[in-house]
């Protein structure tokens, strides 16, 4: 049974289709600067050679078309005909207070999802636009939300309100909402099934990439995270300054001379390791380190002790620590940035072990700590895809 799933951006689109039968993926894909004459279609069959495009792609529904056609493509597609698709899998970025698990979408879901657009008006959008081209494209193919911020409304209030007028709250809903859910999800309940519940009932996990973000998971449930209202708060991260004094905003914007919008910008897409060191990817910090580049340096150190920190104040809510995951581009395979965050963490009972971490297999699943480690530090690949698309399968009821 093939199941696709659709990442929706707002100006990209990303897909898998996935064999449920066996759970792998037969191909992958993206259409990028779409709206643009020079838009990209890049396709990628399991076993068979990768197929690439630049041509003009002015929508949504036409990227749709597009990735359709290919798949369908007697060189480079996977499927015969649209019609083996069983069930599609939206990634949709916000649920609001709504919902708190993936559903099956219906007139009223996507209204709700359009009520919510005001929650992430870069990227709902772009997810709606596109549940509604595949409605019309795929008439009669079940289809499921699947929402990046599902997972942690387990929060309890006092750990996701905001020291704002209650108002505000009952209003505009205003409050920590997280991200990153597939992904904690998956990965959570993966080293559950892995180490034994009994074992894992305090929990952190560390999705650690471009954008990063922490869990705390107590018996299963989110109960803390460090992302927010936005993907703003929490670590310092690839292009974003993650936690500052609010007032920072009003500052910087006199201070320049620029609006308030305009500092977001600079906050979002400007900041974390390029605003520090100028490069915003892990292994070209790395480079740079080697070379003896001190703001490199220090934007992984301010990375590593925000992690740290966070992982802290995480096992005091929990009362105890039990497991230490590390998930994520870099947390699956930069052993430099882990080294940096577990060392000195033998005070919550981590035993590291540095040897370990160097040689365990980029991508692998593995310990990092040392057998009789108190707390439990492993390295778990994430599988988003594979979790929207057993959802999508589960809400349609085909299994």
């Amino acid at each position: 049974m093939k199941v696709l799933v659709i990442n929706a951006g707002s100006s990209s689109l990303k897909y898998q289709i996935i064999e449920m039968d066996t759970e792998t993926m037969l191909c992958k894909g993206v259409v990028e600067k779409i709206g643009q004459e020079n838009a990209c279609l890049v396709h990628k069959p399991e076993g068979k050679e990768k197929y690439e495009k630049v041509e003009p792609i002015l929508n949504h529904t036409v990227a749709l078309q597009k990735v359709l056609a290919i798949l369908c493509d007697e060189k480079y597609g996977i499927i015969k005909d649209v019609s083996e698709i069983k069930a599609v899998g939206h990634r949709i970025l916000h649920s609001g207070e709504d919902f708190t698990d993936s559903v099956l979408i219906d007139d009223n879901v996507l209204a709700i999802c359009k009520k919510n657009a005001v929650l992430g008006p870069l990227h709902m959008p772009a997810n709606i636009s596109c549940i509604e081209s595949c409605q019309k494209i795929m008439p009669g193919v079940p289809m499921t939300a699947v929402f990046d911020t599902s997972f942690h409304l387990t929060m309890p209030k006092y750990a996701y309100m905001y020291g704002i007028p209650y108002e505000d709250y009952e209003r505009f809903k205003i409050r920590k909402y997280g991200f990153h859910g597939t992904s904690h999800k998956f990965v959570s309940q993966t080293v559950r099934e892995w180490l034994g519940k009994e074992n894992c009932k305090k929990m952190v996990t560390c999705h650690l990439g471009n954008g990063s973000s922490l869990a705390a998971v107590l018996d299963g449930k989110v109960i803390d995270t460090s992302m927010g209202l936005t993907p703003l708060e929490g670590l310092v991260m690839g292009t974003r300054s993650g936690d500052l004094d609010p007032a920072v905003v009003e500052f910087m914007a006199k201070c320049r001379k620029i609006s308030v919008e305009e500092v977001l910008t600079i906050l979002n897409k400007k900041s974390g390791f390029l605003g520090i060191a100028g490069k915003s990817d892990c292994r070209e910090l790395c480079e740079l380190i080697d070379a003896g580049d001190e703001k490199a340096k220090l934007a992984l150190d301010m990375f590593a002790y925000r992690v740290k920190k966070y992982i802290g104040s995480y096992a005091a809510a929990m009362n105890g620590l039990d497991v230490v995951v590390f998930t994520g581009g870099i947390g699956e395979n930069s052993d430099y940035v882990r080294d940096l965050i577990l060392k000195d963490m033998d005070f919550f009972g981590i035993d590291y072990d540095e040897n370990a971490n160097k040689t365990l297999k980029r991508g692998t699943q593995g310990f990092i700590s040392k057998p009789g480690s108190k707390v439990k530090v492993v390295v778990q690949p994430t599988n988003e895809e594979l979790v929207i698309a057993r959802d999508a399968v589960k809400c349609a009821g085909l299994k």
